[in-house]
């Protein structure tokens, strides 16, 4: 675990530096970008810098559910659990964020919000299945019985991730692919590496907010928990 002083006041500050150069360099810093017959594209395109990091932050957060489930299981140890429940919690928030920033975008591209191809539908069912995940933990009050549940869940739902994250390889799709072929403009030199750098502050920003967020919610759970024991040994 990172030392207090780190995720208490360091991750968050330098999360949020991040996050303010990342919107600036989305806002000032890229160039004009090109359509394939060379037409002007309006300031719509901005969003993918938003929506590309805010997936792979989501899935992020996923494969933290993920881990920590299995190491709770091996060691039993009731930090996993926590650190399980607050991922989810954020990478939720992430998931609907990815469903939002994609439909707006696709307006902006394509002319509509929504259609049932394989990235909406696998990113709409990620969502689905760690609301899910919350609500399998809300609905059961025994806390041991809730984190074997939930860690079990966690594991088996994690299948949706990789399904999510390839399923625009595996079936013929109108999402443009997250690396290699997800380009705008033709140009190259200086354009490309703007591009290139643009995303990648803001893919660093949004994990760092993402860490920022899920320290914050840790340290939270495990003041709680100490409050519930203190409560249980006074009764």
């Amino acid at each position: 675990m990172l030392d207090r002083s780190l995720t208490g006041k360091v991750l968050p500050l330098l999360a949020a530096v991040t996050m303010v150069l990342a919107i600036g360099m989305i806002f000032f810093y890229l160039p004009e970008m090109k359509g394939e017959s060379g037409e002007v594209l309006d300031s719509s395109f901005r969003i993918f810098y938003f929506h590309m990091p805010i997936a792979i932050t989501s899935y992020l957060a996923f494969t933290v559910v993920f881990a920590s489930s299995v190491l709770y299981l091996r060691n039993g140890e009731y930090k996993w659990d926590i650190i399980s429940r607050s991922a989810a919690e954020v990478g939720v928030m992430f998931a609907l964020l990815v469903l939002v920033t994609g439909s707006i975008w696709a307006k902006a591209t394509w002319g509509w919000y929504w259609v049932w191809e394989p990235r909406l539908t696998t990113s709409l069912a990620l969502f689905l299945v760690y609301v899910a995940y919350l609500l399998l933990r809300q609905a059961v009050d025994v806390p041991d019985k809730r984190a074997r549940l939930a860690a079990v869940f966690g594991i088996l739902g994690f299948v949706s991730v990789p399904l999510s994250f390839l399923s625009i390889r595996l079936w013929r799709s109108a999402h443009p692919l997250m690396f290699g072929e997800a380009s705008y403009g033709s140009g190259g030199g200086l354009e490309g590496m703007s591009l290139q750098l643009t995303l990648l502050v803001n893919i660093i920003a949004f994990i760092l907010l993402f860490a920022s967020v899920v320290s914050y919610k840790v340290g939270n759970e495990k003041l709680e928990e100490e409050v519930s024991s203190l409560r249980f040994s006074l009764r």
